[in-house]
């Protein structure tokens, strides 16, 4: 077991332990499960001739005469260096180094790694990285750069986890079974984790990369099967086979439910009638109809004498439900009590609506996941509907369940997940789809312009909105990047607020905001006191603001195509033309293609399967949560067929072995035990 705590690790002590606890490292296991982000390699040692402008490189070299210092202002010291090997020279400049002039010497060879500058035949390199060559432990090697935080260097972690691989390495068990690791040729895990640390080629390195994705990927699908399992077997739920209430609501409508609405709800229906609680993803398109079906489900809940609950993750989400539940019911007569309980409800209503949750007297209430929360007590909960972002497992059915009954529980999506990959996002509910748009929706327009043609686009929002319109702008980051010459929201905002917005009223939304600011932009806008809203992919899964006809998205090469999809969602919800305007930032044939497809169609499964194949499963793990961290899901966990092999052997081993029994599971049991913590897993 490694679960030793890192402050006792050789080289650590309390105080870098405390700077390690930012980075979630608290045990040596914690800091060799952190991988590096990329890797250097120093293998090759170059000749100054080789050295290419731009590119990094590992040389060898030995002073050609003394350093010289300047400092050209108060707070800066210069040092530069001429160095020589047998093909050249080339000049390293420090800045604010001062130690270096007493520790470089003439006639000593050092290695310097760094990126090259070169014109005109001359070589620079400006702040590299030097070393005695009897002392760089980097030479020759590939080495690891990792994820950092204020306080902890690169070197300090590397020379740590390799005192934890020395101190350690024999004590790192196996997780996937020994005959599954040789059935599907993967390494010992010791020998995985040592080759993602400190790589000794392509072919180990891949081959360890492999082997972590399928413990990891194992250890998630395992478990979602489990709690399956474990609902499946030992809970017992409410039996609903009344319909009258969402029959006359399917008789109201003014036109026909799809063919894929009705599917959906005899299988709601089947659920629902069963003794064993539903546990089921509806999952469908933007625009395709999943409300219906879940006011479907709720009245089917009431007309058996139950109570019934819809959560969504935010408030002003909440009160539109609220207000198109309140539609429905209006146009079809039906005299059924819902109420609306928020955060910011009032304490004398929420006195009163809490008394009538408890007595019975409501049958339908909508929320956030207050609904959830101690003090909220029901007569007899018999369906909740949630959304995709909140996983609704074991514990939080006990939550409801204070009277003995565990309820049904539907969870709804507009996120298309690849059917590939369903299973590894949603192995613990049974799915539903609806994949048939209802007959008059309308298509959103959407086109694809170059930067060049951005303020064009400007234009056409302003026209928009002078005409009493709404538009979105969306920046794919936040803050400057160093990295990417990417137009962050913050800068978009104070560059469009100062020229070509300037007599409009504009909003921004971002993901660092807190989420009462969030709320109440989002409100503002709903209510038309924003014109545009500049904001963040915040907006993906959001309000359905029908005013709003345009979604201009800047840089969208650097989305998925499933996320550029959601975003196009936001808009062609009312009875106005709407329009999808990408800007595509890159010459790259790859990006024209991509976004060629988002022309081409608006049906999300093809697009979400179009995705998958461009960038891999990647960008979908974003979509719920699930356990893998954003570094594993991008870094390790990006194979198709590696996710379809896990899938396919999982259901094996839950077949043949549901309990997991036997040495030979033992460590993958608990592990996924640990993962799953919350769910109350159990293997009999």
């Amino acid at each position: 077991m490694l679960d030793v705590d890192v402050q006792y690790l050789k080289g650590v002590g309390p105080a870098r332990a405390e700077r390690l606890k930012k980075l979630d490292i608290f045990t040596v296991e914690d800091l060799l499960n952190h991988f590096p982000l990329k890797y250097e390699d120093r293998r090759t040692v170059k000749n100054i001739i080789e050295a290419q402008d731009g590119a990094k490189c590992l040389l060898k070299v030995r002073l050609f005469e003394k350093p010289k210092k300047s400092r050209p202002k108060r707070n800066m010291s210069i040092i530069k260096a001429v160095c020589k090997d047998d093909t050249g020279f080339i000049t390293l400049t420090f800045f604010n180094q001062d130690f270096l002039m007493d520790k470089l010497a003439e006639d000593v060879w050092y290695f310097v790694f760094g990126t090259v500058k070169s014109a005109y035949g001359k070589f620079e390199m400006a702040n590299p990285e030097i070393e005695l060559c009897e002392k760089d432990w980097k030479a020759n090697k590939i080495t690891p750069i990792y994820p950092l935080t204020f306080g902890i260097t690169n070197n300090e972690l590397t020379k740590l986890t390799r005192a934890a691989l020395d101190s350690y390495y024999d004590r790192i068990d196996d997780v996937i079974p020994d005959s599954i690791r040789q059935e599907h040729g993967l390494t010992f895990r010791k020998d995985a984790i040592k080759s993602l640390h400190f790589p000794e080629n392509g072919r180990k390195y891949n081959l360890a990369k492999k082997t972590m994705a399928f413990e990891k990927l194992l250890i998630l699908q395992l478990g979602l099967f489990s709690i399956k399992s474990t609902l499946r077997e030992g809970v017992r739920g409410s039996s609903m086979v009344r319909t009258i209430l969402s029959d006359r609501l399917v008789n109201s409508i003014p036109y026909e439910l799809t063919g894929a609405q009705k599917r959906v709800i005899e299988e709601i229906k089947k659920d629902m009638a069963s003794t064993r609680p539903m546990n089921r993803l509806v999952q469908g398109d933007v625009g395709s109809g999943k409300t219906v079906v879940a006011v479907w489900a709720l009245l089917a809940a009431v007309s058996s004498g139950y109570q019934a609950s819809l959560m969504a993750p935010t408030e002003i989400l909440a009160l539109q439900h609220y207000e198109t539940i309140s539609e429905y019911l209006e146009a079809a007569g039906l005299d059924v009590n819902v109420s609306f309980l928020s955060g910011s409800t009032k304490q004398n209503e929420k006195t009163d609506i809490l008394r009538k949750l408890k007595s019975g007297d409501t049958d339908i209430v909508v929320g956030t996941h207050a609904l959830i929360e101690k003090g909220v007590e029901f007569d007899n909960i018999g369906l909740v509907v949630t959304d995709e972002q909140h996983r609704f497992g074991v514990r939080q059915r006990a939550m409801l369940s204070n009277k003995g009954t565990n309820p049904h529980i539907l969870v709804m999506t507009a996120t298309p997940i690849p059917r590939t990959l369903a299973l590894m996002f949603y192995g613990d509910l049974d799915i539903s789809i609806i994949d048939e748009m209802p007959p008059g929706r309308q298509l959103v327009e959407t086109e694809v312009i170059k930067s060049a043609d951005k303020d064009k686009a400007y234009e056409f929002i302003k026209k928009q909105v002078n005409e009493g319109r709404q538009a979105y702008i969306v920046a794919p980051l936040v803050e400057e990047s160093e990295n990417l010459e990417l137009d962050s929201a913050t800068k978009i905002f104070s560059e469009l607020k100062e020229n070509h917005f300037s007599d409009m009223k504009l909003g921004l939304l971002h993901g660092k905001m807190n989420s009462k600011d969030k709320e109440e932009i989002i409100t503002r806008f709903y209510r038309g006191k924003i014109n545009v809203l500049v904001s963040t992919t915040v907006i993906e899964v959001g309000v359905n603001v029908p005013n709003s006809v345009i979604m201009l998205v800047l840089n969208a090469e650097r989305f998925g195509l499933a996320q550029l999809h959601q975003l196009r969602g936001r808009v062609g919800r009312g009875s106005y033309k709407s329009y999808c305007i990408l800007v595509n930032e890159s010459k790259s044939k790859k990006s024209a293609e991509r976004m060629n497809i988002m022309k081409k169609t608006s049906n999300g499964f093809l697009i979400a399967e179009e995705d998958l194949k461009i960038r891999g499963p990647g960008d979908f793990f974003g979509t719920r949560q699930h356990g893998l961290s954003r570094y594993e899901v991008q870094n390790i966990v990006n194979d198709v067929e590696v996710v379809q092999t896990v899938q396919k052997l999982s259901k094996e081993i839950i077949e043949k072995n549901p309990s997991l029994r036997g040495d030979d599971y033992k460590n993958l049991k608990r592990e996924i035990m640990n993962l799953f913590r919350d769910e109350e897993i159990v293997f009999n």
